[in-house]
C-alpha cells in the first residue's frame, strides 16, 4: 500500500504541474474515502493544500470526525456551514413545486439531498479558484460503477484518485496512512438524512460491490442489483451527451 500511496501522490503533483496550479483541495466529510484524499493531498502538497468541511443540515458527530481527520493529516482546513444557504435555496424550490401537480415529495427529499451536494461543490470551486487548487474527488470504484455520487455533486471533482481501488482498498489505504481508527469504522453515509447508510440505499453492500468488481462470485440478487445500479448510471460517468454534428 505504501507503494500504492507514493504513486497516486507523484500522480496527485503531475495532474496539479500540468493544469498550471498551485495545490488540491478536498471537502472533508468524515467518513473514510475523503479521510483518505485528505491524507494524501497533505502529503502531496504539503503547504499547499486544504480541506472544507461543509455542514449542511448534518449531523454533528459528521463534523466532530471531519476534525479529527483535520488533526490527524495536519492539513489546513476551513469550515464554511452552507444550512442557512441551503434553507434558503431550496425552501423556495419546494415552494413552487408543491404549487404543481407533480409534486412528488419522496422525489423532493432526494432533491433536498442532492442540492446540498452540488452547493457543496459549488463552495469548493469558489474557494479553489482563489488558492489556485485543483478540487480532488473522494469516489471509490464502488461508488463509481454504481452511480452512487451526486452528478455534479461530489461527482463535480477535477481529479478522482481512488477511482480504481475497492472500498476494501480503501480501507487498506486508510490504515496505512494514519486516519482515526474510528472513522475507518464507522458505517459509510452520505449524511443525506438521519440513520442515511450507503449499503440500506444501494440494497447491497460494499463487500459484495467489491466482490463483483473483482470478477468473484456473488450472489444473484446482489449482482443484479449491481448491474442495474450501473446501467442506469452511464450518464453520470459521461461528459453531457451531444448529438452527431448535423
Amino acid at each position: 500500500m505504501e507503494q500504492k500511496i507514493e504513486k497516486l501522490v507523484q500522480w496527485l503533483q503531475d495532474k496539479v504541474k500540468e493544469a498550471g496550479l498551485n495545490g488540491a483541495i478536498v471537502g472533508i466529510s468524515g467518513g473514510i474515502d475523503s479521510a483518505v484524499v485528505t491524507h494524501l493531498i497533505k502529503r502531496a502538497f504539503p503547504e499547499q493544500s486544504l480541506g472544507l468541511i461543509m455542514p449542511c443540515k448534518s449531523n454533528p458527530h459528521d463534523q466532530q470526525d471531519a476534525l479529527k481527520v483535520v488533526e490527524s493529516s495536519g492539513i489546513n482546513h476551513l469550515v464554511i456551514d452552507l444550512t442557512s444557504t441551503h434553507q434558503t435555496l431550496f425552501s423556495q424550490i419546494e415552494e413552487q413545486l408543491k404549487q404543481t401537480s407533480q409534486w412528488n415529495e419522496k422525489a423532493a427529499k432526494l432533491g433536498d439531498a442532492n442540492t446540498r451536494a452540488r452547493l457543496r461543490m459549488t463552495t469548493l470551486y469558489a474557494v479553489a479558484n482563489n488558492f489556485g487548487y485543483l478540487v480532488v474527488g473522494t469516489d471509490n470504484a464502488a461508488e463509481w460503477h454504481t452511480g452512487y455520487f451526486t452528478k455534479y455533486g461530489d461527482g463535480g471533482v477535477d481529479l478522482v484518485p481512488l477511482v480504481h481501488f475497492t472500498k476494501g482498498e480503501v480501507r487498506e489505504l486508510a490504515v496505512a496512512l494514519g486516519v482515526p481508527e474510528d472513522v475507518i469504522t464507522k458505517a459509510p453515509s452520505a449524511g443525506l438524512w438521519e440513520g442515511q447508510t450507503d449499503e440500506n440505499e444501494m440494497g447491497t453492500t460494499y463487500n459484495m460491490i467489491d466482490k463483483y468488481l473483482k470478477g468473484e462470485e456473488v450472489p444473484e440478487e446482489d449482482r443484479l442489483i449491481i448491474e442495474k445500479l450501473h446501467n442506469q448510471s452511464h450518464h453520470k460517468r459521461e461528459l453531457a451527451a451531444a448529438p452527431p454534428k448535423f
